[in-house]
């Protein structure tokens, strides 16, 4: 029994041993590069600021730590030092990814349904409810009642409250 249980406790060493073993350089990844002019990382990330990650879609490319959002980064510092302006900049980003990577796109033709879609919505929606509501008011009828139902109706609640009393 005693050396089954030495057995067992070896084995465990040995697989514990062997995970700390495990290389675990698999999941690191590449050190963020920091350009070497502070001027051209700080134009960077405020043009970064107001761009849209196309892997997270709700954070900026300055704050994504996707692999795409790296590559925008490198791909930016690369146009400032080949002293493009800043427009010029976006507008290659534009053409290149579409007005979904601004975080506030241009008002035109192809974006009115992303800037008036849910003002539209809304107003079919209301629009919709109010007409639902007239018509349900029009098919309610007001229901009276016979002299005779009126008095059967007050025999049923007389009953009613004579039985709770007994």
């Amino acid at each position: 029994m005693v050396r089954q249980f030495n057995g067992v406790m070896k084995a465990a060493a040995l697989i514990f041993l062997l995970f700390l073993l495990i290389p675990l350089t698999g999941w690191s990844k590449e050190a963020i590069p920091v350009a070497e002019n502070p001027e051209v990382e700080k134009r960077m990330l405020l043009l970064t600021e107001n761009l849209r990650c196309l892997v997270c879609q709700n954070e900026t490319i300055a704050d994504s730590r996707a692999d795409f959002s790296n590559d925008i980064r490198r791909e930016i510092r690369e146009q400032i030092k080949a002293n493009k302006t800043d427009q010029e900049i976006i507008q290659f980003l534009v053409d290149r990814y579409g007005d979904f990577v601004l975080y506030d796109p241009p008002i035109k033709p192809t974006t009115f349904l992303l800037w008036f879609g849910p003002v539209i919505l809304f107003v079919i929606g209301l629009g919709s409810l109010i007409v639902y509501l007239r018509r349900r008011r029009l098919q309610i009828e007001d229901v009276s009642l016979s002299q005779a139902q009126l008095e059967e109706a007050e025999a049923l609640l007389n009953e009613d409250k004579k039985g709770k009393n007994v």
